[in-house]
């Protein structure tokens, strides 16, 4: 297999574990003996548990010394919650290592300098682009701004409806689509919404299978808003945690949500566009259907452009086919 190929094993074990490993952030790890044989591979694994390199190198025993690691994030150099990712490397005997993305970190990078120094080709970069719009998007715009990552996700007809005239809205877009919302959900901190969301459509807002059970992580539910929820609303059900902040402010709503990593936004119209307005707002989401429901009810209110000149540029990051639907993913421009 090339590099390519093993730091794509390396990105798919990062992206299986997303949504499980917060605070820290998903890293994927295979390991290749001297050979070019994969001969384990790992995520990084829920708070205090081992990180992906270990577990990788636990896969692999023996296999791993002289061979080749392959990880999306620079091995940690520091003594957390677990001993450093550097030293299980240099103990398996591993000859050497190429990364993806240097750890912005301080306290925890000098994990490829400590390698060199100890004998280890290290190399970094590959596939970084791939890595850093991927499984580590969210986890390294916080590491940079302090902020969550904040994504708003929606769906609507071809002609920008999100629902029909009467108000209704289940479902514009296909079962896959709305798979893969439930995996976007499913690696997610929280979802935001309004108390007009909750009012008229009382969502559970949680992630599940294709089966209606649960998935094993569930983010926490946040409902934003100045009226009372019914204590029988389903978001305050116990399939989740749920958060109420009362306020409508999106600055306030990011402060409250802090200690988070990565954040849908799946709130109706009005708060879409106050979120917006704000400029909080890092990425979007959008599952168009090919259909046409014209009527007033659209996907964003008032953003605040008075005229062309001053719309909110974006550009593509994504554009991929989905069943019968289109989902795109925009970037600020």
């Amino acid at each position: 297999m090339t590099a390519e190929a093993m730091m794509r094993s390396a990105i798919e074990q990062a992206e299986q574990v997303k949504g499980t490993t917060y605070p820290n952030p998903p890293v994927g790890a295979v390991i290749a003996d001297c050979d070019g044989q994969i001969v384990g591979v790992g995520g990084t694994q829920p708070t205090g548990g081992p990180h992906a390199e270990v577990v990788a190198l636990r896969a692999a025993g023996d296999r791993a010394k002289g061979g080749a690691a392959y990880v999306t994030l620079e091995p940690c150099n520091h003594h957390g919650r677990t001993p450093p990712c550097v030293d299980a490397l240099l103990a398996a005997g591993i000859s050497s290592v190429n990364y993806a993305v240097s750890d912005p970190n301080p306290a925890a990078a000098g994990g490829a300098q400590r390698l060199t120094e100890s004998g280890v080709t290290v190399a970094a970069g590959l596939l970084a682009e791939e890595v850093a719009q991927g499984p580590l998007r969210e986890w390294l715009h916080k590491q940079r701004t302090g902020l969550p990552h904040v994504t708003w996700k929606f769906a609507t007809s071809v002609d920008g409806r999100s629902a029909a005239a009467d108000g209704s809205s289940q479902w514009i877009t296909s079962e896959a689509a709305r798979a893969d919302v439930h995996r976007k959900r499913a690696a997610a901190d929280a979802i935001v919404v309004g108390t007009g969301t909750v009012f008229v459509d009382d969502p559970t807002l949680t992630a599940r299978h294709g089966d209606g059970t649960l998935t094993s992580h569930q983010p926490m539910r946040v409902v934003v808003g100045m009226r009372e929820v019914s204590p029988d609303a389903k978001v305050l059900n116990d399939d989740s945690n749920t958060m109420l902040i009362r306020t409508h402010d999106p600055h306030e709503v990011m402060r409250s949500l802090g200690d988070r990593t990565d954040v849908l936004l799946e709130g109706g119209p009005t708060l879409a566009g106050a979120f917006l307005r704000a400029g909080v707002v890092n990425r979007i989401l959008a599952y168009v259907a090919p259909i046409l429901l014209g009527g007033p009810i659209t996907a964003v209110d008032d953003i605040g452009v008075p005229s062309i000149g001053h719309a909110q540029r974006w550009r593509f990051d994504g554009i991929v086919p989905i069943g019968p639907d289109v989902r795109l993913s925009l970037v600020p421009g």
